[in-house]
């Protein structure tokens, strides 16, 4: 049914309606468009959050698996009530000082159809908002890869919310607010004007604020706890569910859309270019690790572990680059992310510490990596497509850039590692919140502290069988029985 012809001017003008758009800074763009746009966006980064947990669980032996997933949803919970209370205030806060943002925003009070005159014009505040606590409850999760099979659940979420305080949100004010420091790195004076130049590092979905600053943070809390626990030397770390890695990372790639166009923060060209290269440079990524891995460590075999860590190195890389570069160069920043993350992920065998699921070789290595390629590879037709102006990177004969790209890296690297560190330390003092589990309940899993199993394993018939099982468990060597097993006086069951 068509609309009545006297309804027409009103849809047509809603967004200029007062009535309709009453902020004090009415949000501007040529339609609805973008709003819609963004809350799928969110939807999208949601759905993050549960893929890295399956990505996690897979990669881990099934013990662990369950506390894995916990861990993230945990994170999704413990994040939303902070950023509502006062995160994102801090984070995004535009009368903040030139370190961190103030409680203007506390509680969202004073966020609605109104937006962010200097961050996000184009969509009302509530929305934003909305968008980037789906960023902010992502990034802990992150974290506990590194650390993955030595996690204890309440400790890490006292640290999860202490963390996204004093570590998340500082990296995201400086780097992503209007007065943020690393935002306007060539021109720190202007921070505290009517309107700061906004000239210094790119960043365009979070290399800093998310991956570095997790990948960091979970450097120092798998150094703080030690190497995994394994007393008889039998204990092998393989991961006990590739099909769970290859969900969690379909998840994680479908997620990256809304992660990196979303980042646009309106529905324009340049939005639709962030998703082309993210999704070229996942591709790219995975086959270059793949190929990698088939030429010089796993000699002849192709796998699908580690295609789907180059696909999520990929990601990671070009996070930083995605509004900024063209879709050439997302594979040539795919080809060297895939490659050297996967020797970053090596690094942890040189100097001895135990990256367990290589958060650190991914997020940390390949974020910092993506920062620095993305002072190279940026171009200034690229930001044109939703009328942004930028000097470029060194494609643009603009050599500074890689400057401001480094030293911005660096100061969250530094922060988040060292904050991590002294947050660990002091819950770790704190009675009943010791960080790491005993070490009979390392080896029972991580899962024992939740009472639940990802897996049901039974057994069945007489204690004779279910000793023959246990014993066919824990040693690989043991004669095999085939004929028993047809016959059904022992029955089969999954490996742990």
């Amino acid at each position: 049914m068509e609309a009545e012809p006297s309804a027409l001017p009103t849809m047509a003008s809603a967004i200029f309606n007062p009535a309709t758009n009453g902020g004090a800074v009415p949000f501007n763009e040529p339609g609805y468009a973008s709003t819609g746009f963004l809350i799928w966006g969110a939807a999208l980064v949601f759905i993050m959050a549960p893929g890295l947990g399956l990505f996690y669980s897979g990669m881990s032996r099934a013990k662990n698996a369950l506390s894995l997933i916990m861990i993230t949803f945990l994170s999704i919970a413990v994040v939303s009530i902070q950023w509502v209370c006062f995160g994102f205030s801090l984070a995004f806060s535009e009368s903040g000082n030139n370190f961190i943002g103030n409680f203007a925003y506390g509680g969202l009070t004073s966020i609605d159809a109104g937006a962010l005159a200097l961050t996000a014009p184009q969509i009302p505040g509530i929305l934003f908002a909305l968008y980037q606590l789906q960023f902010a409850t992502l990034t802990p999760g992150i974290i506990f890869g590194s650390v993955a099979e030595r996690i204890r659940l309440i400790p890490a979420m006292i640290f999860i919310f202490c963390w996204t305080t004093i570590v998340y949100d500082p990296a995201a004010y400086w780097t992503w607010s209007a007065r943020g420091w690393i935002k306007s790195f060539s021109c720190l004076d202007t921070l505290q004007s009517e309107l700061p130049c906004a000239i210094g590092g790119y960043d365009f979905a979070g290399g800093g604020p998310v991956h570095i600053a997790s990948g960091f943070a979970g450097l120092a809390y798998c150094i703080f706890l030690g190497r995994r626990r394994n007393p008889s030397g039998r204990e092998e770390w393989k991961a006990h569910n590739l099909t769970h890695v290859f969900l969690g990372t379909a998840l994680l790639w479908f997620g990256w859309y809304g992660f990196n166009a979303g980042s646009a923060v309106a529905a324009t060209p340049r939005a639709a270019m962030a998703g082309l290269v993210t999704t070229v440079a996942a591709a790219t990524a995975g086959l270059s690790w793949t190929l990698w891995d088939y030429l010089f460590v796993h000699k002849g075999k192709v796998s699908g572990l580690g295609f789907c860590s180059g696909a999520v190195a990929g990601l990671v890389v070009i996070t930083p680059a995605a509004g900024f570069v063209a879709p050439w160069a997302a594979i040539v920043m795919g080809i060297i992310g895939g490659i050297f993350c996967n020797m970053g992920c090596r690094l942890k065998n040189v100097f001895g510490f135990d990256d367990s699921l290589d958060a650190w070789g991914v997020h940390g290595f390949g974020g910092f990596l993506g920062n620095i390629l993305t002072g190279i590879f940026a171009q200034k037709w690229v930001a044109t497509l939703d009328g942004a102006v930028i000097n470029g990177g060194w494609m643009d004969q603009n050599w500074i850039q890689l400057g401001y790209q480094v030293g911005g890296s660096l100061a969250i690297a530094v922060w988040s590692f060292v904050i991590s560190y002294i947050l660990l330390t002091i819950i770790n003092f704190i009675p009943g919140l010791h960080i790491r589990p005993t070490e009979d309940e390392e080896l029972l899993g991580s899962d024992i502290q939740m009472g639940e199993v990802a897996y049901e394993l039974m057994a069945t018939r007489t204690a004779h069988n279910l000793a023959v099982m246990a014993d066919r468990i824990h040693d690989e060597n043991a004669p095999k029985n085939p004929a028993a097993v047809q016959s059904g006086a022992i029955e089969p069951m999954m490996k742990v």
